[in-house]
């Protein structure tokens, strides 16, 4: 070998190692900084995935869970909302499996009760609901008689439901005569690998670590672990599955471009420069020439969300167990994906 060759080899190792420190001490700082949020916002545990070209680029997990374990990449965190990115994607593979049309009306297969007797039931679609145009409030226990009632014709403007989403697991139940949950265990966790989520607290749940939920304070609440399917929340999930998930839709290996389009294709204006998709809220025309999808969840002593930008393949998954854990989440945008993220940040 000459020594040319051997002062080339010197130079590649050298530029290597540093370019490796480099990374280790970004790491560690941004651990660092993780470790300063909880503490300040008094939120037990965070655990974070950061994706740069399709890939996992850094992990943290810090905190302990409601009984005083490490949190960790396999330690089950209620989501809240993100519950419904699991329900959107199982619609979207029916369109595959079973050559489920989205303008269907969903009367055909479902009518609840409350609104059987309002003829505007018959205008509710797989499309509108996903896209929260159902014309429902959020919960039905909202309505001063806690009955389901339209506010305004399907389809016509944007209100947040989750009670769409419930609608649509319905029609799914009595159109394929199956339990959604193992609908969704079929299309969605099976196929990503998701081995430890579930959409109810199952007794493999027992055997798991458990985040817990937790006040500004960060004192434990009581958490009602439910037997029952939500189309719409109460996901239980870890960094690992989510993250895979998330993975697996940016890398196209799920969903081929045709579904994932149809997925994502803008439905309804929330505001200028944010629209709904169906399930995901789609930021358009980033000035970096990307987009951006997101979903959170909020529910009491739980927030979480996941952003990905498609074009460049980037993403997020932040997973927290208290209630100031939104900032927490906040922040995590404005850490990890620096312009975007506060073009983002700047459009709520």
């Amino acid at each position: 070998m000459t020594k040319s060759s051997l002062f080339f080899l010197l130079l590649v190792s050298i530029v290597n190692n540093s370019l490796a420190q480099n990374t280790i001490e970004t790491e560690r700082t941004a651990q660092q900084e993780v470790i300063a949020w909880i503490s300040e916002a008094n939120v037990p545990g965070i655990a974070i995935s950061v994706i740069e070209d399709g890939l996992v680029v850094n992990t943290i997990v810090e905190g302990i869970d409601v009984n005083g374990n490490d949190i960790s990449s396999s330690t089950v965190f209620d989501v809240a909302s993100l519950t419904k990115s699991i329900t959107t994607l199982a619609v979207i593979k029916l369109i595959e499996k079973e050559n489920l049309d989205l303008n269907e009306p969903l009367y055909h297969q479902w009518i609840d009760p409350d609104v059987q007797g309002d003829m505007r039931h018959q205008k509710l679609t797989f499309i509108n609901t996903l896209s929260h145009q159902s014309g429902f409030k959020n919960w039905r226990y909202m309505y001063d008689d806690k009955k389901l009632a339209f506010e305004f014709e399907p389809g016509t403007q944007f209100q947040y439901s989750g009670e769409g989403f419930e609608y649509v697991r319905k029609a799914l139940e009595n159109k394929y005569n199956d339990s959604f949950e193992n609908q969704v265990q079929n299309l969605v966790f099976e196929p990503l690998g998701m081995k430890n989520s579930s959409l109810v607290w199952s007794p493999k749940m027992e055997e798991l670590n458990f985040a817990g939920a937790h006040d500004g304070a960060g004192n434990a609440y009581d958490y009602v672990k439910s037997d029952e399917v939500n189309a719409a929340d109460n996901l239980l999930t870890t960094l690992e599955d989510f993250t895979e998930l998330t993975l697996a839709l940016l890398q196209s290996t799920y969903l081929d471009q045709s579904l994932f389009n149809k997925m994502i294709e803008p439905q309804v204006e929330v505001r200028s420069g944010i629209s709904f998709g169906l399930g995901w809220i789609v930021f358009e025309d980033l000035s970096n020439g990307d987009y951006a999808l997101f979903n959170s969840g909020s529910d009491q002593g739980v927030n979480s969300l996941v952003v990905m930008l498609p074009e460049s393949k980037r993403g997020l998954v932040v997973l927290t167990n208290g209630d100031n854990g939104r900032d927490l989440c906040m922040r995590a945008i404005k850490h990890f994906l620096g312009e975007p993220g506060l073009e983002m940040l700047s459009r709520f």
